[in-house]
């Protein structure tokens, strides 16, 4: 399974990601336990997959991260523990 790319992302969407994360007024707290996640080296399946946080869901696929959704939002995919 791959782990999530964090450099060399597609310019278009690392802008989606920031304004996604403007948009939906993702707070700092959320970033943080996002990037405490990140630092694990998480692996992910291939295809769609989304992992909750208490006020964000963080959705991807593949090594890609695609979206942020807000806690009440429906995501697709395979859930990660």
């Amino acid at each position: 399974m791959p782990e999530i790319r964090r450099q060399n992302l597609p310019e278009a969407l690392l802008r989606h990601l920031l304004l996604r994360v403007r948009e939906r007024e993702i707070s700092h707290e959320q970033i943080v336990l996002f990037a405490q996640w990140l630092d694990t080296h998480p692996e992910v399946p291939i295809g769609r997959w989304y992992k909750r946080f208490p006020g964000m869901t963080v959705c991807g696929e593949g090594e890609l991260i695609k979206t942020f959704l807000l806690a009440g939002q429906v995501a697709t995919g395979e859930e990660l523990a």
